[in-house]
């Protein structure tokens, strides 16, 4: 194992900001010098260089301690009594003044000694790596994808090819400097052009970012996209590590909690044909193997400190060569025996599945059905959401508009089983005790999962903003809502906003729960015949202005949770007392999120989805289209889901009865 992880491009992450660009551009320089790669190898040739704006990207800004201060406040008034507030006000005063000021100024001279990274970069890495409990639930998400629009090609097999070769063809794409940037076009008239990619290709990568600004073009940064492949999360007592290693060429396959490896790339660089690939995943569906009796899968779902002892075990019992394999694999297909019933069952089944047949520690995972259904689990301490949505976009993309493996297809003539490997571990009773304690826990930990979800037909994005209301504005006041008709309270609610378009950005919090939302919410719910329909219509619009705000603030690094969590994490690691500020009761119950939500739309997505983030939450994944608004929702026997749900649908109904100047019932 020692030789295994000295390799050469092998990298471990464990301190703060540790993100190797030069060593990025090595493995560009190397693919994209391979003249034998044919252009059926790439997804696209973009004229512009993938990472061409990263050195030119803006730093993310560390918010002025007043402005955070203010915002905090602001966040905290619907939570609080009156008195709750005026002491929660005074301690945060003192902050400010006091021990506040000092860390903040602390925390700007680092930040200028580390102008390579963002202040939030290393103290998140820290955050997802230094967490024990199990990454199932926890921290792990799922996005499933749309059915191909041709029913054929939906089939297990067919799908599974396709996919392959598309991800192989996606990270040949991204190493080879090919791959399109990722930008926000916000007029794509003008910047989404050939004549534009053309000119702004020739200016340095040091000014490349101006050149896109000056069109209303916004870069974002794509520093994550190197862990999508080859890379691991590795259980450590105390903290975990992320490992990469690029030079291997394999795929991980999953089956019956059985484990197989086959190249998908050649010793060239190129990769291996479609139809070989089509033989090798055939030879694997059909092996007869039994289901592992002590599938090594459900050790990913542990608590990782527990994982890490047995991992350690694994590797000092004479596994560490197959768990490198696993470990250096491009990333992990799992081959599911079930077909999938309703979508309720697809959440459940792509979020966590049984667990014997996953590996939760890759980067990713390509979850595939029986019946061609299709997912992507991810790990989450070495990235966001960003970079996982692009690949799956492209790769929906590429499966359906330019397949290379079709219904009816001969595999190639080749010597699978030779080709194939299925790995073998050596285990103890230690071990087998362990993989039985895992799959114990782990049925108990999913058994209190409900997972429900709706959809909104009478109105969508398009009648919001004919109301000139922001779409995702009316989404987060129907949970205000929902929540108040159900329980009463306002709650902790917490919305998770991209920072891409910074330099090493992560995310921050736009907090949906606010002084404008408890009004609206008390007069639609508690007492809609004391207001006119004018004065409803007026709170909405309050509403929907006030939410741009936050979310414009928060897409520019303007919150105040990050700025917060960094001066906690400086004040600790410098073995620093914490101030009142962050003992206060009202900062545990703001950081408490009854509420985690987090919204997403794609063509190539039909639904994501997460675990509650507190055994008494929701996890609210929610996606506002064209002329529907849908929500897969999530709890723990605290709350009733499908309670929530009718409420959030009944809420829209006021709304959007408002808004056609209907009386509500």
């Amino acid at each position: 194992m020692a030789a295994f992880l000295s390799a050469q491009y092998a990298v471990c992450l464990r301190k703060p900001g540790l993100i190797h660009f030069r060593r990025f551009a090595v493995i560009s320089a190397r693919y994209s010098s391979s003249r034998t790669s044919s252009s059926a190898d790439y997804l696209h040739q973009s004229v512009v260089p993938s990472m061409h704006y990263q050195k030119s990207l803006p730093r993310l800004p560390i918010p002025k301690l007043e402005d955070t201060i203010r915002r905090y406040l602001a966040a905290q008034k619907p939570l609080l009594d009156s008195d709750q507030f005026a002491t929660t006000e005074k301690i945060a005063q003192d902050f400010l003044n006091g021990v506040g000021k000092e860390l903040h100024e602390e925390l700007v001279v680092q930040d200028k000694n580390n102008k390579h990274t963002s202040y939030i970069s290393g103290p998140w890495f820290d955050m997802y790596l230094s967490a024990r409990d199990s990454v199932v639930l926890n921290s792990n998400p799922f996005m499933s994808f749309n059915p191909d629009p041709k029913e054929e090609y939906n089939e297990q097999l067919v799908r599974s090819a396709n996919m392959v070769c598309s991800a192989v063809r996606f990270m040949k794409t991204l190493r080879a400097g090919l791959l399109e940037p990722e930008v926000f076009h916000l007029n794509p008239a003008k910047s989404d052009t050939d004549s534009f990619k053309n000119f702004i290709r020739w200016v340095p990568p040091s000014l490349s970012w101006y050149g896109a600004y000056m069109v209303n073009a916004y870069p974002l940064d794509m520093s994550q996209y190197f862990r999508l492949f080859n890379s691991t999360r590795i259980p450590k007592r105390g903290g975990d590590e992320l490992f990469s290693d690029e030079k291997g060429r394999h795929l991980l396959v999953m089956r019956k909690g059985n484990m197989y490896v086959f190249d998908v790339v050649d010793r060239d660089g190129n990769m291996v044909k479609p139809a070989e690939i089509h033989s090798h995943l055939k030879y694997i569906l059909s092996d007869s193997t039994q289901a592992a009796s002590f599938p090594l899968g459900i050790l990913t779902s542990e608590n990782r400190d527990v994982w890490a002892g047995l991992r350690e075990k694994l590797v000092a019992t004479g596994n560490a060569e197959a768990l490198g394999l696993v470990d250096s694999a491009l990333f992990c297909l799992c081959l599911d025996e079930e077909s999938m019933r309703h979508h309720i069952h697809i959440s459940h089944n792509m979020l966590h599945g049984d667990g014997c047949n996953r590996w939760y520690d890759k980067s990713f995972s390509i979850i595939i059905a029986k019946d061609g259904q299709a997912a992507i689990n991810f790990e989450h301490a070495w990235g966001d959401g960003v970079a996982v949505l692009r690949f799956q976009n492209e790769v929906f993309k590429d499966t359906t508009e330019k397949p290379l493996v079709h219904p009816g297809s001969a595999p190639a003539a080749v010597d699978s089983a030779s080709a194939v490997r299925r790995l073998q571990f050596h285990l103890d009773r230690e071990l087998e005790n362990g993989v039985q304690k895992a799959k114990e826990n782990f049925d108990l930990a999913i058994s209190k999962l409900t997972i429900d979800a709706m959809e909104f037909k009478k109105g969508g994005k398009e009648q919001l903003k004919k109301s000139k209301l922001s779409p995702d504005a009316v989404a987060q006041l129907s949970f205000q809502m929902a929540f108040l008709r159900q329980y009463g309270q306002t709650v902790a609610t917490y919305e998770s906003c991209s920072t891409a378009a910074f330099r090493h950005g992560r995310t921050e919090t736009i907090r949906p729960a606010t002084v404008h939302t408890k009004r609206c919410s008390r007069a639609f719910v508690h007492e809609p015949s004391k207001h006119s329909m004018e004065e409803l219509r007026a709170m909405l619009n309050e509403c929907s202005k006030y939410h741009s705000q936050l979310t414009k603030e928060a897409a520019m690094g303007q919150g105040f949770d990050r700025h917060l969590f960094a001066l906690r994490y400086l004040a600790m690691s410098k073995g620093q007392a914490l101030h009142s500020l962050y003992t206060d009761p009202a900062y545990a119950a703001i950081n408490h999120n009854i509420l985690s939500t987090s919204t997403l739309t794609s063509p190539a997505v039909s639904l994501g989805g997460f675990a509650p983030v507190v055994p008494d939450g929701f996890g609210v994944g929610y996606g506002v289209h064209d002329n529907w608004i849908g929500c897969n929702v999530s709890s723990y026997p605290a709350r009733d889901v499908h309670e929530f749900l009718q409420c959030v649908h009944k809420s829209l109904e006021d709304i959007f009865s408002v808004l056609e100047g209907k009386p509500l019932s």
